[in-house]
């Protein structure tokens, strides 16, 4: 049995360095089979396609295990959740055999209306009750746990009256969801509002970290831009390290949409993380988390 038909067969769960998987890319995949543990499907891109769209998916499906990551929920809106989506998410599911689905800690609709990006929420009490019931609803409906996504942010409330480390870590304590850690969104956050980005590390319920994301910016005037359009950026390696020191290691990917590479040169991103993961050990440290 071939390492690749290893895979298939026995694995029962996510591990190791996957990746986003990207339509240009799908035919090489096909043709060639590389040995990648595991992709990461955009769920929007995939929920209501059908005809050949539908047979690739499903020809990707049948050779790797797969988890979904969503965008178009808006899971911190103060709108009714979209059960029609939902119900959508559900399925893609089912037909995937996906792992796991993810969603952002964001808003991105108001009153029927939808913006362009992924907005944070203020940290505040109230924000933390309300984004909490919405994911239990959630998950509830999914039967299964949600991964909680930080985002990149670019703005800050007044209102707000805690940091996001907290704000964060105590909506997935009280909802009870589990963490898709973006390091390239926490890097430029922190980047933008001059804050320590290993401070909120440090509030993180470490067992319910179960996949990470690695991703590129660029810089805007004094701002730097979530872009997913370049290599991982050398601050945001630094941050994994520091991360592979403390925690047990979990699932890692990249993450690259724009400018996108040929698969090959993306492949070769995705070896850093096979080489971190093989040499950087974990401390066991007496903390809370723990």
């Amino acid at each position: 049995m071939s390492n690749q038909e290893s895979i298939r067969a026995t694995s029962t769960q996510i591990q190791g360095a996957g990746l986003g998987l990207r339509i240009p890319h799908i035919k090489h995949i096909l043709s060639t089979e590389p040995d990648i543990p595991w992709f990461e499907l955009q769920a929007d891109n995939w929920l209501y396609a059908g005809g050949l769209t539908a047979t690739l998916r499903s020809a990707i499906c049948e050779r790797y295990p797969v988890v979904l990551h969503g965008v178009g929920l808006s899971l911190g809106a103060t709108d009714a959740l979209d059960w029609d989506y939902l119900k959508a998410i559900k399925v893609l599911i089912k037909d995937t055999g996906a792992h796991w689905y993810s969603e952002h800690a964001s808003f991105s609709k108001h009153q029927g209306r939808h913006v362009p990006d992924l907005l944070p929420l203020p940290y505040t009490e109230e924000a933390i009750r309300h984004l909490s019931e919405r994911i239990m609803q959630v998950q509830d409906f999914l039967a299964q746990p949600l991964l909680l996504e930080n985002v990149s942010s670019y703005i800050q409330y007044e209102d707000s009256d805690m940091d996001e480390g907290t704000f964060f870590s105590t909506v997935v304590k009280e909802s009870g969801c589990d963490v898709l850690l973006d390091l390239n969104n926490l890097y430029v956050s922190a980047y933008n509002h001059g804050i320590d980005a290993e401070h909120f590390l440090q509030q993180l319920p470490a067992k319910s970290v179960k996949q990470i994301h690695l991703a590129g910016y660029s810089q805007q005037d004094e701002f730097l831009i979530d872009t997913h359009g370049s290599r991982v950026s050398e601050p945001v390696w630094d941050l994994y390290k520091t991360f592979l020191q403390v925690y047990e290691s979990v699932p890692a990917m990249i993450e690259w949409d724009n400018n996108l590479p040929g698969f090959s040169r993306l492949n070769i991103e995705r070896q850093k993380i096979v080489a971190m993961q093989s040499h950087i050990k974990p401390s066991v440290l007496p903390r809370e988390v723990y």
